[in-house]
């Protein structure tokens, strides 16, 4: 039989747990030093920016370092490593968080880098952690993120100049016992002050020099692998739908991987248990990710892969009179994980309101009550199919909002009224306001699985209706509520979300083809429209 198995510990059939899974919709100085070594240059740069806090604009200064080649030959990707971006937060922004309970902070930082070659221009994206942080009693906070970042080749020959750009930092303050502040996370945006050392520059990298034995090509002729290239729209697509894109073939190009790293698991945040999420003997983990269709906005929200930690049920079996089969049931729960918190890590999506201005939002998905997990399935011992329905009841907050570049302020507790909601098959059994996801798997014996089973993940799909918003004002307490609630919230919204293959953590040899040797979900999925 190949239904749902138990985690069973010390015995053949617990080797290789795939997981649960629980998915959701949403609906966002110096200039560089001389080279120090043979082949390398060291950027330290120092730069000045403007940051809006809860408090209001603030000075803040800004340090990138990071190791570059001193040059590349054509159609050779320059590599940044070692890339550090340590943000120096003022007195005032410490008395921010400081208001909302908190004793610490943790921080992913957004570098937006601009790329130059000749007249053609690109855009990376340098994304960093930190290690949690200690509030201090007085003065600055210095927060230090490191990470890897994408790699970019030129198009023919001529130097690449990279120059820092705009500056978003993700906060996730804490309480002393390690608990969330209201509200849960917060984005500071920054902009580069005016007067900035040569405008931001970082480095630059001549390209076409014969280095590595490459040979030149014409300024502006393309060359390199296929990678990812700027895109013109700022609307993504529907799924299903691929999105409307130009591009400049004589633009530097963005690989959207960072180096040794597929994209998806360069952006996947930490997914393991911790002391105040201890594992026990049914515990697995697992990534997600997916669009969401946003309908009043003809687009489609990207949901970066995210964290879910599983504590997997007993399945329960009903063998048929006659023995010829058995239906199977099993329910199991799950938590949405981010720094200790029951949400997302912040995440952006960008649509063209009233169909031509760009706005990007930045959002966390929250988890506000129990998330289950149940699935229901029948087998003949030949072949097996399973219906599985996530519950989820999740509110999306809105840290900052971007209209055609410039900042507006939503305030600090910018979210839905109530849980996003989704029409239930079984309403009298599980009232109020959730998500629910849909997915069907099956199997005949000695094949693989197709669409979604419990054990292996696979797609999940519904409808979602985006409540109306509320606490969303400006700092001169304009009220954003109807605004927000008349350009987002309505009915029928259409989300796919994908499950990766879970890391069954509580084995006592966790299968190396599922799990990091830190017990991290192995397999990061890649969204599908």
């Amino acid at each position: 039989m190949t239904g749902p198995r138990t985690a069973v510990r010390r015995t053949a059939r617990s080797r290789a747990r795939r997981a649960a899974i629980a998915a959701f919709v949403v609906l966002a100085a110096t200039v560089p030093a001389a080279a120090v070594a043979a082949g390398a240059q060291e950027v330290d740069a120092a730069l000045p920016y403007t940051c809006a806090l809860p408090s209001g604009e603030q000075p803040v200064t800004v340090r990138v370092s990071a190791t570059f080649p001193d040059r590349v030959a054509a159609a050779e990707p320059v590599e940044p490593t070692d890339v550090t971006t340590t943000v120096e937060l003022p007195e005032p922004a410490v008395a921010d968080l400081t208001a909302l309970g908190a004793a610490g902070v943790r921080a992913a930082t957004r570098l937006a880098v601009g790329v130059t070659q000749d007249e053609a221009t690109a855009e990376a994206t340098w994304r960093g952690e930190t290690e949690p942080t200690a509030l201090p009693a007085s003065g600055p906070l210095t927060l230090t993120a490191t990470g890897d970042v994408p790699s970019v080749t030129g198009q023919g020959t001529g130097e690449l100049v990279f120059s820092a750009g705009k500056l978003a930092v993700d906060l996730t303050p804490a309480t002393a016992d390690g608990g969330a502040t209201d509200p849960a996370a917060l984005t500071v945006d920054c902009v580069l002050a005016d007067g900035a050392p040569a405008g931001g520059e970082l480095a630059t990298v001549p390209v076409g020099t014969g280095q590595g034995g490459g040979t030149d090509t014409p300024s502006g002729s393309p060359s390199g692998p296929e990678s990812q290239v700027p895109s013109a729209s700022g609307t993504p697509g529907r799924p299903g739908e691929e999105p409307e894109s130009r591009q400049d073939d004589r633009a530097p190009k963005v690989d959207g991987t960072a180096p040794g790293a597929a994209a998806a698991e360069r952006t996947a945040p930490t997914c393991k248990y911790d002391e105040k999420y201890p594992a026990g003997p049914m515990s697995l983990n697992a990534y997600i990710t997916g669009y969401a269709n946003v309908n009043k906005l003809d687009g489609a929200a990207l949901i970066p892969p995210f964290c879910t930690l599983i504590t997997q049920g007993e399945p329960q079996f009903e063998f048929f009179p006659d023995f010829s089969g058995a239906t199977i049931t099993q329910h199991s729960t799950a938590d949405l994980y981010h720094a200790q918190r029951k949400q997302t890590p912040p995440f952006e999506a960008t649509f063209l309101t009233f169909d031509f201005t760009p706005t990007t939002a930045t959002m966390v998905l929250e988890q506000t009550g129990p998330m289950t997990i149940d699935s229901h399935g029948s087998t003949d011992f030949l072949f097996t199919s399973t219906d599985t329905y996530v519950r989820a009841p999740i509110v999306l907050r809105v840290t900052s909002l971007e209209i055609n570049g410039t900042p507006l302020d939503v305030g600090a507790d910018c979210r839905t009224r109530t849980s996003l909601a989704s029409p239930d098959p079984e309403p009298a059994k599980y009232p109020g306001d959730h998500l629910v996801l849909h997915g069907r798997g099956e199997q005949v014996t000695g094949e693989p699985a197709t669409g979604y089973l419990l054990l292996s993940g696979g797609p999940l799909t519904g409808k979602v209706t985006i409540p109306a918003f509320t606490g969303c004002a400006t700092a001169d307490g304009e009220n954003l509520d109807r605004l927000l609630t008349a350009s987002v919230s309505g009915p029928d919204n259409y989300v796919k979300q994908i499950q990766g293959q879970a890391c069954f953590v509580s084995a006592d040899v966790p299968n190396p083809d599922e799990c990091t040797e830190d017990l991290q979900p192995l397999k990061v999925p890649v969204a599908e429209r």
